[in-house]
Order: structure tokens, then C-alpha cells, then sequence
């Protein structure tokens, strides 16, 4: 068959994808070969292929065909992950758009929303892997709600109640607004922003000729004062310790305390105290036994508490309060100044501190045994010095405790019960149990009182944090919970590909919940010979940055579309594009051309054009070899000796690069396997060895030479494969 002129990857790649598919050749059964085993950081079900999905997938690809080519049992498990806050804020959208509100449906008929949602949409972004040639075990494919996953998730959570580790507990923590949920402290991003400092006089109550002046950024919340501190050591504020200031527009009347806390250089040296509204202030306020007061409501409007702006948006009543303390003559001043403010990784939402009743887990425990991994080098890391960043997050005066709980519908529920009689939050008692039945058993005995039922009995609303789920992944993707057949064959898995970004929020839970578990699920002789680990290797990839260095996101528009990369280059052009600049840990600055509004590639990206020229080098190298006219005679012994010379050292160049290669694999210095296997083949190959052998125009040449170029050439596509 005559080769086209051109190579054409939209010819080449989905026709060889649906026969490797139709063979069978990713899908993984255990038996006597060494297992080579790769979970995949599964994506939010919400998502869409990115830049940062393309190299952390192309890198996982990469490893997983490498070891087919070493006659390894290759399993790369793919799946999705529920992302509980993103997707019920998509949920509620969809409701509202067709004049459906939450609070009106059940919580059964939401999920069945839910689930229809995710049935539609939730396999857009692995079918778009597909397009990427990602080799996955596809009939393998996992979702962290399904009901196998789910029943994990419940039988850990009342596993660690049991031991002790879970509590429930009223703390302050960070609340989103928008989503209407708890995060952890991992889900907060501080940015850097402009602010204002109100200078607020807040007069004597027996004395309204003289006052002390507070400086706060968040004037709105000085209705949930309940105190004044000033440091016991600083001589501006001595003898007005003890005495009484009325908080301004409310005219209540407040204490002057002191505390070491305070900073005497910051502001006036006077700090407000709003216990509710800020955690330095909660601790304070435990000291002293002061009152809380909480004056905003989940969706972040002040409430009925506020007394003044009720019902007003906390930003709006920043801007209205400001307007109140001038006519009132409390303001003194504003002052302009830079700070960090949280925002809600998932919504963008700036994080409210709120005391709430939440589920936590304790860490301290787990984060022990998830640094020694690392540090006995049971889990490497690459590059190495990510060591630093793990070590920072996970030493011990660091570590808090995980809260676990979300106020979502969408999500694992937390298998706990309590008695409908027991008020909302004084809750008596709580049972913690994988099933209802069993709840209702643990009531009986609990209570003495034999005739309850389900009836008596109310199941906590809250689910669990998504992290809770996928902590489990590497175990609960084989149903290492139910079944241990497979478990005991395919972990730990072999390699990890993660952006850093999510090393606590993921990386260092799975190494905590491998140690936790395992050990129980495999038995110890097991554990002795494979070990604990969920994985052996962490290759961190960087982040994909633009020309100006900023992330690569939606948001900020700077991100090609990743499908229309894909279409105007091949999955070949833009996978080369990639990991051509891409060592393990550096950020990779990938300079694709396009149109903001659009997102539409301009089919002007460098690193991609010379991925496709490379495509068509190596299919015009073919071509070359497939057209020469072949003859049985030998060749004249100048041409042997040329040929014989020339097949010789083109040789010894291809096994030299073999063996480093090999190296650089077990190193992980993919980019540069990469850029010494393009050099090998356009380089070597085609400019030297090529014109060495090919014949004078129209002349044959011999079938040994034609044949010994052929097998030199299918050697370095296998080597190239991955």
C-alpha cells in the first residue's frame, strides 16, 4: 500500500485507539507477570480537558505503555471523583433554571437529579482522555460514588469513630457562603488584596467625652463585639482596663480587657472582639468566658443579631456602616493597607470564619506515620526536594484536625443517628454505624428502651469532605474493602502523577490511609514483603503556565482549547509539545497562540508544530525506506562496505541511546528521553543514516540493507511508543 504524502494524525490515531480498544490491549486481569499498577488522579466529574489534565495524564501514559513494552501486567485505572461542592452548585443551577429550588424537593428526588446529571455529563472529560490516547483500563472505570466506593467510605468513617479518632465537636472553622458549606483549611487560597482599615472611636460608657479608638477591617461585624482588648503591658491603655466602651450605632456596652495577644504595633494597639466572627478572637473569648454572637447567616447576611442592616449582604453592609459611622462622628479615619484574604478554592467566595457543630478527624497520628513514609523512602518523591514542602505541611506543630463533614446533599452521608426527642445540637446521644439497623440497636441498648424505632431515630444531614473518599482510592478502586483477591496482586501501585498543589490534600492522605488499612485488609506477611504504601514513586508534574507565567485556568482566560490543540496538531504533536519542556516539578511554560474570547487555537504553537514536524519527519523516513526499489543481488563491494560501515554505527547509536534512556526512565527524566529519542531518529537516523544508504537516483538497493533499516526503524517506534 502506497503511503499518503502527508501524514494525517485525524486519519491515523481514533482508526489504531478503537482497534487497541477492540483488542483488549489495556484491560488488565492478575496473573503470573509482574503487576505495573497506576491509579489515576481522578478527575471532577464536572470537568473538561485542560492543559494541566493533558501532561499529568501524557506522563501517566507514558509510563504505563513503557512497562506493556516490558512484558509487564499494565493496569491504569481510570474514574471520576463526585467533587461534592462543584457539583451540587451545578445541580442547584440546573434546578433553578427550570424554576426548581432545593429547599423544596426532597433530598432523595435532589440526588436522583444528581445522579441524572452525572449519567449526562460525568464521562465528558474521560472520553475526551480517549482523544489524548490515553491507554486506560477503561472497562475498570470507578466513580467515588458508586455504591462499592460509598460502602468503603462508611465502613472507614466508623472505623476510625470506633478507635477513637472521629469526633464531633462545635469549632470555629471556615465557612463558604456561596456553597453554604464548611471547607478544610486546605480548600482556603490567600490572596493578597487591598483593603481599608476603619479607625472606629468607641467612647466610655460612664465618660462620652473620651473613647479608644479600634481599627478593623471588617466594620461590619462590630455589632458581634462583646469586648475590647488592649495589651496588660501597654501604658496608652492601663487605666482604662476594666472599664466599660459602648459599641457604636447599637450604643451596647462592652468591657476593656487585656490580653498578651494583642499586638500594640498593629493599628491603635486596641483590638475589637468578635468571637463569632474570627478564630484569634474565639480563643480570646474562651480566656476571658466571653459571650458569642453570631451575627451572620449561612448565606453571609446579617441576621436579626446585628440589630441594625438586618438582611443586608456583609459587603454591602461594609459600605452602608461606613456611611452610618460618619454621621454618627465614630469614624475617625480609614487607612489603606495590604492583607490576605481567604477565598473558597471551589466557589472564589471570600471564607467566613463561623462556629459551627462539625465532624473531625484527629491527624495527628496519621501525619506521623505519612512523613516517616517519606522520610525512610518507603514513597519517593520526584523531584526530591518536594520533600521540603511535604515536611512543612505535615510536622507535628502544624498538623490540625481534618473537618471531615460538608453541609451538601451530594456526597457520602455520615452514618450517624440520634434520637428525634434530642434537640438539634444537644444531642444526648449519637450513634455511629454503617447501617440504620444497627444505629437503632446501639439506641435500644444505649437507652434502655427496647420499643424504639426507625422512627425515633433522625440521621445526620452532613456528608463527608470529597478528600474522604478519594484518600481510599488506591484501595477502594480494587473494592480492597469487600474483596482483597485483587488487592493483594495490583498494590501498592507502582507510581503516582500529581500536581503539587494537591500533595496534603491527597498525596498525604492516601500514604495516611495505606498505613492505616492495609495492613489490616493484607495481613502482615504480606505487608512485610510489598509494603504499605499505596504507591512507591510520586512524580510531580509543574504547572502549565502561559508566556506571562500565570497559571493556565478558565478563569483567568489564558487557556487554549485543549480539544482544538488536539485537533489542529494530533494527540502526537501536542503530547510531544508538552513533555518536551516538562521536567519533573518544573512549571512548563506552553505558548499557544490563541483567542481569549474563543478559546480558539491559532495553530501557531511552537512546541506543537515541532511535535507534528517530527510526525511527518519519521512518516516521510518510512515512506523513504518503503520506496526504494529493492534488488536480491548483492551490492558492489564499495556499496557493502558504505552500507556495512553505516548499518554498524547507526547500530551502536541506537543501543548506546537504549541504555540511557533506560536510565532516564527509571529516573523519570521523561523530557529528556524524550528530546534524546527526537535526536536519535531525526538526527542520526534520518540525516546521517538515511543518506548514508539510500541508493543513486533509480537505482535499487539490496533487500539485506533495505531490511536491516526497516527493523532499526520499527526498533525506534517501539522505543518512541510511550
Amino acid at each position: 500500500m502506497e503511503l499518503s504524502t502527508r501524514y494525517s494524525p485525524q486519519e491515523t490515531e481514533a482508526k489504531w485507539y478503537e482497534h487497541w480498544i477492540r483488542k483488549g490491549y489495556f484491560h488488565s486481569t492478575p496473573d503470573e507477570r509482574e503487576p505495573y499498577t497506576i491509579v489515576i488522579p481522578p478527575p471532577n466529574v464536572t470537568g473538561v480537558l485542560h492543559m494541566g489534565h493533558m501532561l499529568n495524564n501524557t506522563i501517566q501514559d507514558i509510563m504505563i505503555r513503557r512497562a506493556r513494552l516490558e512484558g509487564k501486567n499494565a493496569c491504569w485505572v481510570p474514574g471520576t471523583d463526585h467533587a461534592s461542592i462543584a457539583t451540587e452548585a451545578k445541580v442547584v443551577k440546573l434546578l433553578r433554571e427550570r424554576g426548581i429550588r432545593k429547599g423544596d424537593i426532597s433530598r432523595d428526588e435532589f440526588l436522583q437529579h444528581a445522579f441524572d446529571w452525572k449519567d449526562k455529563y460525568g464521562g465528558i472529560i474521560l472520553d475526551q482522555l480517549k482523544r489524548l490516547g490515553a491507554s486506560c483500563d477503561w472497562e475498570r472505570t470507578r466513580f467515588t460514588m458508586e455504591e462499592s466506593l460509598s460502602k468503603a467510605v462508611i465502613k472507614v468513617f466508623v472505623d476510625l469513630y470506633r478507635k477513637g479518632r472521629i469526633y464531633r465537636g462545635k469549632r470555629m472553622t471556615n465557612w463558604d457562603p456561596e456553597a453554604k458549606t464548611v471547607l478544610s483549611n486546605e480548600e482556603v487560597l490567600y490572596q493578597e488584596e487591598n483593603a481599608r482599615l476603619f479607625h472606629i472611636q468607641y467612647l466610655l460608657a460612664d465618660d462620652p467625652t473620651q473613647g479608644i479608638v479600634i481599627a478593623t477591617q471588617r466594620p461590619e461585624t462590630i455589632m458581634a463585639d462583646v469586648a475590647v482588648a488592649v495589651h496588660p503591658e501597654d501604658e496608652r491603655y492601663k487605666a482604662w482596663i476594666g472599664k466599660q466602651v459602648l459599641i457604636p450605632l447599637i450604643d451596647k456596652a462592652i468591657p476593656i480587657i487585656a490580653d498578651t495577644y494583642v499586638d500594640r504595633e498593629f493599628g491603635t494597639g486596641a483590638l475589637k472582639i468578635t468571637p463569632a466572627h474570627d478564630p484569634n478572637d474565639f480563643e480570646i473569648g474562651k480566656r476571658h468566658g466571653l459571650e458569642v454572637i453570631d451575627i451572620l447567616d449561612e448565606d453571609g447576611k446579617l441576621n436579626e443579631a446585628a440589630i441594625i442592616l438586618v438582611g443586608e449582604d456583609r459587603f454591602a453592609a461594609r459600605k452602608k456602616i461606613k456611611g452610618l459611622l460618619e454621621e454618627s462622628g465614630n469614624l475617625v479615619k480609614l487607612e489603606d493597607y495590604r492583607t490576605k484574604i481567604g477565598h473558597s478554592e471551589r466557589t472564589d467566595a471570600v471564607v467566613e470564619p463561623r462556629l459551627s457543630l462539625q465532624w473531625f478527624l484527629e491527624m495527628k497520628d496519621l501525619a506521623a506515620s505519612a512523613l516517616e513514609a517519606v522520610r525512610k523512602g518507603e514513597v519517593k518523591f520526584h523531584p526530591e526536594g518536594m520533600w521540603n514542602m511535604y515536611y512543612q505541611w505535615l510536622r507535628e506543630e502544624n498538623v490540625r484536625d481534618w473537618c471531615v463533614s460538608r453541609q451538601l446533599w451530594w456526597g457520602q452521608r455520615i452514618p450517624a443517628w440520634y434520637l428525634r426527642y434530642e434537640a438539634n445540637g444537644e444531642d444526648q446521644h449519637v450513634f455511629v454505624a454503617e447501617t440504620a439497623e444497627e444505629a437503632l440497636e446501639q439506641a435500644r441498648k444505649a437507652t434502655g428502651k427496647s420499643n424504639l424505632s426507625m422512627d425515633d431515630l433522625r440521621q445526620e444531614e452532613d456528608v463527608v469532605d470529597t478528600w474522604f473518599s478519594s484518600w481510599l482510592w488506591p484501595i477502594s478502586v480494587f473494592d480492597g474493602f469487600e474483596n482483597q483477591e485483587e488487592l493483594k496482586y495490583y498494590y501498592p501501585t507502582n507510581l503516582l502523577v500529581t500536581g503539587w498543589d494537591i500533595m496534603f490534600f491527597w498525596v498525604a492522605r492516601m500514604i495516611m490511609s495505606g498505613y492505616e488499612w492495609a495492613p489490616e485488609l493484607l495481613g502482615k506477611d504480606l505487608i512485610a514483603q510489598k509494603g504499605a504504601q499505596p504507591f512507591r514513586d510520586v512524580y510531580f508534574t509543574g504547572m502549565v503556565r502561559d508566556n506571562k507565567r500565570r497559571k493556565m485556568s478558565k478563569s483567568l482566560g489564558n487557556s487554549p482549547d485543549a480539544l482544538q490543540l488536539l485537533d489542529n496538531y494530533g494527540a502526537d504533536g501536542v503530547r510531544f509539545g508538552m513533555l518536551s519542556s516538562a521536567a519533573a516539578g518544573n512549571d512548563i511554560i506552553f505558548d499557544a497562540p490563541f483567542d481569549p474570547k474563543t478559546g480558539e487555537v491559532l495553530n501557531e504553537s511552537k512546541l506543537c508544530e515541532q511535535g507534528r514536524n517530527f510526525c511527518n519527519k519519521m512518516w516521510n523516513a518510512l515512506r523513504l525506506i518503503k520506496g526504494w526499489p529493492v534488488s536480491e543481488q548483492a551490492p558492489d563491494a564499495q556499496s557493502a562496505a558504505i552500507q556495512t560501515l553505516a548499518g554498524r554505527w547507526m547500530e551502536q547509536r541506537l543501543h548506546a541511546t537504549i541504555d540511557r534512556v533506560n536510565v532516564m526512565f527509571k529516573e523519570y527524566r521523561l523530557s529528556e528521553a524524550l528530546m534524546t529519542l527526537y535526536k536519535l531518529i531525526w538526527d542520526d537516523f534520518c540525516s546521517w543514516y538515511l543518506e548514508m544508504i539510500k541508493p543513486a537516483f533509480g537505482e535499487p538497493i539490496d533487500r539485506a540493507t533495505v531490511e536491516k533499516a526497516s527493523a532499526m526503524y520499527e526498533q525506534m517506534m517501539a522505543l518512541l511508543h510511550p
